[in-house]
């Protein structure tokens, strides 16, 4: 029996895990793991639940009366079939640190995702992909055909059913129209020195500053560069004794750990818009198993 996720967004008042809870029971279904959150500042109710059918009804049939519980509470909801690994487009330039640790970890399980396409600029990471029975696309971005190059990406997407867009250290800015289009939808990663040390060589300006601690923000993607909603983020100590090289190697490594953690996090359904902020669950049990990793 695959476990199956409901996740709910509302505004808080009493009786919604009630109504929630029962109207699960009387399905035969079993709650196995359960987060929530209020939100006191903005009125806003947060629930992730993971449950399994005793009966092996089918997710639509649990699903069919569900909306006579969610309209007196004006519930966003959805049912989500975990079994169903989710469909993930990456998309990388010419920094590979993040890109082959998404392959690894997809390899041995660790991120149960259907990886439909690669997307870059470059041809750098075409052999890697390609050994990996992955599809390449090779669409090359410039400022005279960006529009034509965007329409092509969207397409993709499309044509493939990807779910989600991950931007492996893909080295483009992405146009408003993309972002508002895929608003929720692309996860994005980088170093956590904005805004003190912006452009080019930012490990070489923090290494002049003496900076003491390397960190890396993944975050959802908007039309406010690297501000979008955070959904992870994590930091590593750095002494004197680092040379500026140290930092960039220090630092792809925390890159590519975030990022890993952002969209395990996404495609389990543990994440939930709140404004500019985000609501993130922790893992269900078994959430990180794999059967490959030793």
């Amino acid at each position: 029996m695959n476990p199956f996720v409901l996740t709910v967004t509302c505004t808080t008042r009493r009786g919604i895990v009630a109504a929630i809870s029962t109207y699960l029971a009387d399905k035969h279904c079993n709650i196995v793991d359960s987060a929530q959150f209020d939100d006191l500042e903005t009125g806003r109710f947060f629930m992730r639940i993971g449950f399994r059918s005793e009966d092996g009804l089918p997710l639509e049939a649990i699903e069919a009366g569900f909306q006579a519980v969610a309209q007196p509470f004006a519930m966003d909801y959805r049912f989500h079939d975990s079994g169903a690994p989710m469909k993930v487009v990456l998309m990388v330039s010419r920094f590979g640190h993040c890109l082959n640790d998404i392959l690894y970890r997809w390899k041995i399980g660790a991120l149960p995702i259907e990886i439909v396409a690669v997307v870059s600029n470059h041809f750098d990471y075409q052999k890697v992909v390609v050994n990996h029975d992955i599809p390449f696309h090779h669409i090359p971005v410039t400022k005279a055909n960006k529009p034509e190059a965007e329409a092509r990406i969207l397409a993709l997407i499309e044509q493939s059913g990807a779910d989600l867009v991950v931007l492996a250290r893909y080295m483009q800015v992405l146009s408003d129209a993309m972002c508002a289009r895929m608003s929720g939808r692309i996860i994005n990663i980088h170093h956590s020195f904005l805004p003190s040390f912006k452009g080019a060589n930012p490990y070489k300006q923090a290494y002049g500053r003496g900076v003491k601690l390397i960190g890396a923000t993944a975050h959802y993607v908007t039309a406010e560069l690297d501000e979008g909603p955070i959904i992870e983020q994590d930091v590593a100590r750095i002494t004197h004794a680092q040379s500026a090289a140290d930092y960039v190697s220090i630092g792809r490594d925390v890159e590519a750990q975030v990022l890993s953690r952002a969209i395990h996090a996404h495609i389990h359904h543990r994440v939930f818009l709140n404004g500019n902020r985000t609501v993130v669950f922790p893992a269900s049990p078994g959430g990180y198993a794999s059967e490959r990793m030793g």
